[in-house]
């Protein structure tokens, strides 16, 4: 019995260490595999930390704890109205962001690479109370392979090199056409891109003043074009987007047409940069301000109306050294009053200027200083204002 189990035991023995020879070699050949592949992609990653302080006074309300409106500026959150004045204090890391890209080189030579950022800006999910816990966010994800992007990014119609520089998220949103959205795009070497963009309406209830509703029934998607270029020390852009906006419910049953333009330069002044942009259309209030208006209205007729926008943005960018610069900003929206069908609650218009001052400690810490006064108007004449001193601290890294 012993010398029938001695061969077992040692067949055993023979079969693990054979089994840990195939692991490791398996193990050492992954590894081997994965430095060949490794060899041939690039991979980055970076992003910043920033840490904001807001004193906001409004004299017409207040916007509530937890609202968007108390991380950074959203032209449709200045309160109107008969409300009291209040003045509060806000802290928060939110706007921190990451990245990561991922660049491949193929057997042709070809190079592939993946994009992905994400930040914790306008999720819901945390509070002020104990944790400032707040769930992340996706910024862009995309894929881009030879003239093409496909994925979520900027939309073509779009200019971001206009947003001026400010403590602020955005700076100047009432002016400017601001809309991260999934798409595919391809861009020529000639400074021309055309995209196919995902669609989306929203509607202002018959009489329903700042109400909306997003319906999720437009089924083409949103088509852009844009081209740019730079001319010595002028860069410009001239961008559409062509729509169709659509509702099917509560006995609408209708589909009509938007279209915008989007015009916009950087003109550089040796050290400093004056930054402008004009944007007009009809049908495209998801597209600018923040979505400050509607796309459409339901008229009288159970039918849709578009509904109209026209936007400015103006910046100027003074370096006083290599640690000081200065912006001054200005920022305006006029909607199309369309009362006899929206109330007169509708936005009439909004505003922001700012001035601030930025503080380039070093090469990768820049501290920030700005005021601003914001105003929101509507229909009927109710007026309200927002002032704002923020300061920040941002770590690129």
């Amino acid at each position: 019995m012993q010398r029938l189990n001695a061969p077992q035991k040692n067949s055993n023995v023979s079969l693990k260490m054979s089994s840990v020879a195939l692991a490791t070699s398996l193990i050492m050949g992954g590894f081997a595999t994965m430095a060949s592949a490794s060899a041939e992609t690039e991979y980055e990653f970076g992003g910043y930390i920033k840490v904001d302080a807001l004193i906001t006074r409004t004299d017409s309300g207040t916007i509530p704890t937890g609202s968007i409106g108390r991380d950074f500026y959203i032209p449709s959150l200045t309160p109107v109205g008969d409300g009291a004045s209040n003045t509060y204090t806000d802290f928060h890391a939110r706007e921190s962001r990451f990245f990561f890209r991922a660049t491949q080189t193929l057997a042709n030579g070809e190079k592939i690479s993946g994009y992905f950022e994400f930040d914790s800006l306008g999720t819901p999910g945390g509070d002020k109370r104990v944790t400032n816990s707040y769930s992340p966010r996706v910024r862009h994800a995309f894929i881009q392979y030879r003239n093409w992007l496909a994925g979520q990014f900027w939309s073509n119609f779009q200019d971001v090199t206009i947003i001026p520089e400010s403590p602020d998220f955005i700076g100047a949103p009432d002016g400017i056409v601001f809309n991260r959205q999934p798409q595919l795009r391809y861009t020529m070497a000639n400074g021309w891109s055309f995209a196919v963009e995902a669609p989306e309406t929203t509607v202002t209830p018959n009489q329903g003043g700042t109400a909306r509703i997003t319906t999720g029934d437009t089924a083409m998607p949103d088509l852009t074009a844009r081209y740019q270029t730079r001319i010595d020390n002028v860069h410009y852009s001239v961008a559409a987007v062509v729509r169709r906006l659509e509702f099917r419910e509560n006995g609408v049953n209708d589909t009509v047409n938007g279209y915008g333009i989007n015009l916009s330069t950087k003109i550089d002044l040796g050290a400093h940069d004056i930054r402008a942009g004009f944007v007009h259309g009809e049908g495209i209030g998801r597209y600018v301000g923040v979505n400050s208006t509607n796309d459409a209205v339901v008229d009288d007729a159970l039918n849709l109306d578009t509904l109209g926008y026209t936007g400015i943005t103006l910046a100027y960018r003074h370096v006083w050294s290599d640690e000081y610069r200065t912006n001054l900003i200005f920022a305006r929206g006029k909607f199309s009053d369309k009362r006899e069908y929206t109330g007169i609650n509708a936005n009439d218009y909004t505003q922001r200027l700012a001035a601030n001052l930025m503080y380039q400690v070093n090469e990768k810490l820049v501290v920030g200083a700005e005021v601003s006064r914001a105003t929101r108007e509507l229909l009927s004449g109710s007026k309200g204002n927002l002032d704002r001193v923020q300061f920040s601290a941002m770590y690129a890294f």
